[in-house]
């Protein structure tokens, strides 16, 4: 293995350190409480790398959520037996996760209601990154059901529009 894989190694496993920091003091201490500071401090480096990896604390924690929700969601969707069953268990999944977590869904409906010019070209890379990865588990589950047989950019529109639905329809429930 050359020099180049070892260092883009060290760079993942450096950005995943940071984020399982971050995660930490999330839920010890909730976003407004965590600082940057805090997080490098936790993670053992200096505040000048955290800002390498991550332009800010929100675009830090668009990162963390995204992949705690695309988590969950691949757990639960593991637990279905049928593409019904698969289905409704990833749904129940997004909604805990909105329950559960808050502050980081608020987080993710500030990302999408905002101008794209306040995100950077970089964050959302990664945003898209992980979304695709939510979307592609919903794709799988819609393909190994009825639509097994159907073309797999309209199986991306109704996974799409199976996301979306339930992301608005988290929207009009009532604040607990």
């Amino acid at each position: 293995m050359g020099s180049i894989e070892r260092r883009q190694r060290e760079k993942e496993q450096r950005r995943e350190q940071i984020l399982n920091t971050a995660r930490e003091l999330l839920f010890k201490k909730g976003i407004d409480a965590t600082s940057m500071n805090q997080i490098a401090k936790n993670a053992e480096l200096s505040v000048g790398t955290l800002y390498l990896y991550f332009k800010n604390k929100e675009s830090l924690f668009v990162a963390l959520q995204l992949a705690l929700l695309c988590d969950k969601i691949k757990e639960e969707s593991k637990k279905g037996f049928t593409p019904r069953e698969k289905l409704e268990k990833m749904a129940l999944a997004y909604m805990d996760f909105s329950e559960d977590h808050r502050k980081y869904f608020d987080i993710m409906n500030y990302f999408l209601s905002s101008p794209k010019i306040l995100f950077s070209a970089r964050l959302k890379a990664r945003v898209d990154k992980h979304v695709n990865r939510i979307l592609s588990v919903f794709e799988d589950t819609l393909k190994s059901g009825i639509l097994k047989n159907t073309d797999d950019r309209e199986i991306r529109r109704l996974a799409v529009v199976f996301c979306s639905n339930l992301h608005g329809m988290l929207q009009y429930r009532p604040a607990g």
